[in-house]
């Protein structure tokens, strides 16, 4: 199934028999009230998928603030937070410590035992989660999760799987879109 994008968060009117399309929206709006946590890749995510080289070799990332502030929220709103990253960046760690992500696994290329590990560790199960990927190496855990979510530039294999596909890129604030979107739902979204 194709993933859906949300137009409203009022509760959706029950439609006539048929009505495929609002039986899709109320499942997907069931999604969203049922996410307890939130797991997250790096790159193509929280950043827009390329790498800046400096003359040293150092690779550079670029993190969009209202990600880091959505990220914020979520945690303070009581959500436990994950990051699953093939990247080894100290930069990277350094930023996610400071938005106060505590569960954040790095150098990572098989990602359902560090996701099994984060799950464990919050006594949470799979389908209380939602997890937001962009390439094949997402689709594990993809698969698995209660809520399973991608940016818009996504590769089509993760689109495929995905609940709800933002219509933001990755690193241009579809976590912060696909957190509020919760939070809305939730009535937990403070502002």
């Amino acid at each position: 199934m194709e993933g859906q994008q949300l137009v409203t968060f009022k509760e959706p009117a029950l439609q006539p028999a048929g009505a495929d399309v609002a039986v899709e929206l109320v499942h997907l709006f069931d999604k969203f009230r049922a996410v307890r946590a939130f797991a997250l890749d790096v790159d193509g995510v929280l950043t827009d998928n390329r790498v800046h080289l400096t003359e040293s070799g150092e690779q550079l990332r670029v993190m969009n603030i209202r990600d880091g502030m959505g990220i914020r929220f979520a945690i303070e709103s009581g959500f436990p937070f994950c990051v699953i990253t093939g990247g080894r960046s100290l930069g990277v760690i350094k930023r996610l410590n400071l938005l106060g992500i505590e569960h954040i696994y790095s150098g990572v290329t098989n990602k359902w035992p560090a996701f099994e590990q984060f799950l464990n560790t919050c006594q949470l199960k799979p389908a209380e989660v939602c997890y937001m990927g962009d390439d094949v190496l997402d689709l594990e855990v993809l698969r698995k999760v209660g809520l399973a979510a991608s940016p818009a530039d996504a590769v089509p294999e993760v689109r495929a799987v995905a609940d709800y596909i933002s219509p933001l890129t990755g690193g241009n604030g579809c976590v912060r879109d696909l957190i509020e979107k919760v939070l809305k739902t939730q009535e937990k979204w403070r502002f």
